[in-house]
C-alpha cells in the first residue's frame, strides 16, 4: 500500500501526496548508501524527502493560437537523490509525444504512467488537442 499525505495549503486546494514508484534499486554506487534496513537511503519510508508523486494544478493554453485554456491535474515524481530532483510531465500539440517526462535525475523517475488529451477550443470554431502524460 501507498504512503499517502494530505496538506490543505492556505489556497483552499486539496494537494494529495503519493509514493512515486522508482524505476529500480540499480543506481551508482554514489547514491547507494545503505540505510539501516539494508535499502538505499533513497527509498527509507520514514524519509519526507523520499521519492514521491505530487500533484498539481496547471492551465494550459497554446501558445500561438487564441484558444480558452483548460485547467488540468497533473503529477509530478520529486524527492532526493541530489539537491534538486524531479520529473514533471511535458505537455505538447504534436500528435506523437517523444518525450513525455523532463526528469533531473536518474533514482526519482515515473514507473507507470498513461497518456491522457485535452481538447481547446480556439477562435474559428477550431479545436486544437495537447496530450501529457499523467503519472499513476
Amino acid at each position: 500500500m501507498k504512503t499517502s499525505i494530505t496538506v490543505v495549503p492556505p489556497s483552499g486546494l486539496l494537494l494529495v501526496l503519493m509514493c512515486c514508484p522508482l524505476l529500480g534499486l540499480a543506481q551508482s554506487a554514489s547514491s547507494n548508501k545503505a540505510s539501516d534496513h539494508g535499502r538505499p537511503s533513497h527509498l527509507s519510508d520514514s524519509d519526507p524527502q523520499r521519492c514521491m508523486r505530487h500533484h498539481f494544478v496547471e492551465t494550459i493554453s497554446h501558445p500561438i493560437y487564441k484558444c480558452t485554456s483548460k485547467m488540468v491535474l497533473l503529477a509530478r515524481c520529486e524527492g532526493r537523490c541530489g539537491p534538486t530532483t524531479r520529473s514533471d510531465p511535458l505537455i505538447s500539440f504534436s500528435s506523437v509525444l517523444k518525450q513525455p517526462f523532463k526528469s533531473t535525475c536518474s533514482c526519482c523517475r515515473p514507473h507507470t504512467s498513461k497518456l491522457k488529451a485535452v481538447r481547446l477550443r480556439c477562435a474559428g470554431g477550431t479545436r486544437i488537442t495537447a496530450t501529457y502524460r499523467y503519472i499513476l
